[in-house]
């Protein structure tokens, strides 16, 4: 090839590089082929979010993650540079003037974790409901402690003794959250336990959960209130479900997945099973609660098994969030287009149960 003058390959460049990011061609047009592609920077950043003050963001450059440490609860996980994302938040407490009562559940939306089985709570903090405080909605202390990592640490609750430990991190080169939510057993009687995480999320166009065997009830599923969810069927091993407007329904199963489809967007949550083991709920490692009007919303709830925690005993529950553009208008064959896909949990992820 003849040598171009310096201005004239300078010109040639500058018309590739506008062509390449006007999508007329493909980006390695105007980047060395045999260089690498790096893994966006990850950092996490201190923000006000909505009513809280002191929040934090975690970026990898392909999704981020809004922690709230002043209600311990991760509150969105988004694609990176947008305002929204898929996890629902109760617009009635998002304003800085909202005041929630102290002597209810603030129902805040996001992801939070709480000792399963619920009907324990009475004999075990005192209450039927509000859940134990210890676990959900108060001050957690946050460490930052990786490139988007965050830990949040909970006081500890005086009805169970434990103290709860929630580590949230960002995929370095994956749209995919983990969250390794740990209870320890530091104070009070031994009990019985199990790790239950809560993800609210907007109504769904539908909801998937691939079966993993039959519950402790030998069904395919568990009704956990009066009536069935709407849409709900049952097919070549896959349960799908909507939300219905009118009531309030809760489901239980055996699974490790359960898949969120929304409009343009969908959502993977995973949780290992562990083979042989005590669940709670008649067996069930997986829920789903679907929230009537005027309150849009859904549960996706994974749980861990059943574990005899004395003083100075550990459980572990890892769980993973996949964010994807939803690619197929079906909503069951977008199901099925997420189960197809690898898992978000890490490889060595496994269920410590003392």
């Amino acid at each position: 090839m003849p040598f171009l003058p310096r201005l004239r390959r300078s010109a040639l460049a500058l018309v590739v590089l506008v062509l390449a990011r006007a999508g007329f061609l493909p980006a390695a047009a105007h980047a060395d082929q045999n260089t690498p592609m790096s893994p966006p920077p990850r950092s996490v950043e201190r923000i006000d979010y909505q009513r809280w003050p002191d929040s934090l963001l975690l970026k990898n450059g392909l999704v981020e993650a809004v922690v709230v440490p002043a209600i311990g609860r991760v509150m969105q996980l988004r694609f990176s540079g947008e305002r929204d994302g898929p996890f629902w938040e109760n617009p009635l407490l998002a304003t800085r003037s909202a005041v929630a009562d102290p002597n209810d559940w603030a129902n805040f939306g996001g992801d939070k974790a709480w000792p399963s089985p619920q009907s324990d709570w009475d004999k075990n903090a005192g209450r039927a409901w509000p859940p134990p405080t210890g676990f959900d909605g108060g001050l957690m202390e946050a460490v930052i402690d990786g490139p988007a990592a965050v830990t949040l640490v909970s006081p500890i609750d005086a009805g169970y003794g434990i103290r709860v430990r929630r580590r949230i991190e960002l995929s370095p080169d994956r749209p995919v959250m983990t969250v390794t939510t740990t209870y320890e057993k530091v104070a009070g009687a031994p009990l019985e336990v199990a790790v239950w995480v809560i993800t609210q999320l907007k109504n769904p166009v539908a909801v998937g959960a691939p079966l993993a065997g039959a519950s402790g009830k030998g069904s395919d599923y568990v009704s956990q209130s009066d009536g069935l969810p709407a849409g709900l069927h049952v097919a070549d091993g896959l349960l799908s479900l909507a939300r219905d407007p009118r009531q309030n329904h809760k489901i239980g199963m055996r699974a490790a997945t359960l898949v969120w489809v929304g409009a343009t967007e969908s959502l993977r949550i995973d949780s290992a099973l562990v083979s042989g083991a005590k669940y709670p709920d008649d067996g069930c490692s997986a829920e789903v609660y679907t929230n009537a009007d005027p309150l849009a919303y859904v549960e996706l709830e994974l749980l861990g098994p059943l574990a005899r925690l004395e003083v100075g005993g550990r459980l572990e529950r890892v769980s993973s969030y996949t964010l994807v553009r939803r690619a197929d208008p079906d909503p069951k064959l977008e199901v099925r287009r997420l189960l197809a896909g690898e898992s978000g949990l890490p490889r060595t992820a496994t269920e410590r149960v003392p």
